[in-house]
């Protein structure tokens, strides 16, 4: 491409230097050019310049040599300056989905090789020269080899993560028995709790009653300090903390559930399977659903006889609110405040009916229940213990699990939710979710903002926070309510984790 200016600025010609482009030429003879009209001249060719090199480059390195005019040229450019594929790349890609969708049909051939990697089937479509049919069907061959793959590293992390779910930590089985030695060791370690001077407090309506059944020491130290720390009248705050020394009790002896919460955890699973199905499975026997503390709180009414209402917490949840509020609300004579967990954003955690808990093939199952009623959570409940004295909650319950051992574990998989959830029906008042947010244990991608704001958050599921499984982004709002500084602690080296 030549500029060429003539003496005196009189003319500009510019010219592609293969005679393509006879684009601009100015001519002033007669008339002395300003200064003004001379910028904006060149100023405009350099803005124009570049696109006039880029398009002559173009057709240059395409080797156009039937298409000499802009109208060509736009024609050749314009679809992809638009966006749009031309005609060539559209049948392309239609032929490309004919034939993936022939593949899709077609069974794979047995004994087939399949490349490790994506490079290494690159490679190998190079290398062979394949055919598009060919190259479609190792194509398919190995997505569905991957997907297999990928299912059942998901299946077995869900394994992995049941096993360490169920085992006791090493530090926390060292701190129990570094506690039980200083409780036999050290006189002061037995006195009496409370001192003989608050034993009224314990049937005292006018405080605040907290109950936790629990076997993990460090678990239900942090419950009781987010509580305290979470109230606005910690001194009104009294905590019954129930335990026992075995948690097996002699339900275990019955042969179908000895199988089911010990037998082989991978009889009857496949690669097919969702690995949150799985999940849910592996849940349903853990060895916790036969313990006696998971049970106890059906007795509450007979456990407190004196009470009025009491707030059952779980050892997996830390309270990060004043809590006083639930004493004040009027359940119209019903007898569990629990939040239902089937509405709300997350529809894996809030997505729970009556179809998730029991198995509604069976005749007794269906004949009696509604599989779209709503499930609530347990967890966080505040009782009405007057109210539930004057039902057969307590009776209802014994008789569904009677019902299930008898049919072997045929109406129900999971743990005490399913046969309360029976024994409520009627008496269940709905409190706001705010008040309890659940998931904690097996929702990896939980919104932190929602749990900020909640006022009880749940670890319910296997990824309790203090397990090394534990989802680092949510432990800290449990560890920070753990003492570890404390003698017993550190030196069991339970470690704040980084």
């Amino acid at each position: 491409m030549q500029i060429r200016f003539s003496p005196g600025m009189r003319s500009i010609t510019i010219s592609s230097t293969n005679g393509f482009l006879d684009l601009m030429k100015l001519k002033d003879a007669a008339r002395h050019i300003s200064y003004r009209t001379l910028f904006h001249t060149v100023l405009a060719l350099a803005f124009l310049l570049p696109f006039v090199f880029i398009l002559t480059a173009v057709v240059t390195l395409e080797s156009v040599n039937k298409c000499s005019s802009f109208d060509c040229l736009g024609r050749r450019l314009g679809p992809g300056f638009l966006g749009r594929g031309g005609d060539d790349s559209m049948k392309l890609v239609k032929d490309l989905y004919k034939i993936l969708d022939q593949v899709n049909s077609e069974e794979i051939p047995v004994g087939l090789k399949l490349p490790e990697s994506f490079s290494e089937f690159l490679s190998d479509m190079k290398n062979n020269q394949y055919d598009a049919d060919t190259f479609a069907v190792r194509l398919k061959a190995m997505m569905e080899h991957m997907d297999r793959e990928v299912k059942r590293s998901r299946l077995a992390e869900q394994l992995h993560k049941h096993f360490a779910a169920t085992a006791v930590p090493k530090g926390i089985h060292c701190l129990s028995l570094r506690l039980t030695d200083e409780y036999s060791s050290n006189a002061q370690a037995r006195k009496q709790l409370p001192p003989p001077e608050l034993l009224p407090l314990l049937s005292d309506n006018s405080y605040h009653h907290f109950v936790v059944a629990t076997d993990n020491i460090l678990a239900a130290s942090v419950v009781v300090t987010s509580v305290v720390r979470s109230s606005l009248q910690p001194e009104r705050v009294v905590f019954h903390v129930i335990t026992d020394k075995k948690t097996y009790p002699a339900i275990e002896s019955h042969h179908g559930v000895r199988n089911h919460y010990h037998g082989d955890y991978i009889l009857g699973t496949n690669v097919g399977d969702n690995p949150r199905a799985f999940a849910s499975k592996l849940q349903a026997r853990s060895p916790k659903y036969i313990s006696l503390l998971n049970h106890l709180r059906i007795y509450l009414p007979e456990l407190f006889p004196s009470l009025n209402k009491v707030l059952f917490l779980d050892d997996d949840v830390v309270v990060q609110r004043d809590l006083s509020l639930l004493w004040e609300i009027d359940f119209s004579g019903k007898v569990n405040g629990a939040v239902e967990t089937c509405k709300g954003e997350d529809t894996w955690v809030m997505a729970k009916r009556f179809r998730t808990y029991f198995n509604f093939s069976h005749p007794l199952i269906a004949n009696k229940l509604d599989p779209d009623e709503c499930a609530w959570a347990f967890g966080m409940n505040m009782f009405d213990l007057n109210a539930w004295r004057k039902t057969n909650i307590r009776e209802t319950y014994h008789y569904w699990v009677k019902e299930n051992l008898k049919s072997n574990l045929k109406l129900w998989k999971l743990g005490t939710l399913p046969p309360a959830l029976i024994a409520f029906r009627g008496y269940v008042y709905p409190i706001d979710p705010s008040w309890h947010m659940l998931g904690l244990g097996y929702q990896e991608l939980t919104d932190l903002d929602t749990v900020r704001k909640a006022a009880v958050i749940h670890y319910n599921g296997q990824c309790k926070p203090w397990l090394e499984i534990g989802y680092k982004h949510l432990q800290p709002f449990w560890t920070k309510h753990v003492n570890y500084s404390n003698n017993f602690v550190s030196n069991c080296h339970i470690l704040e984790p980084q």
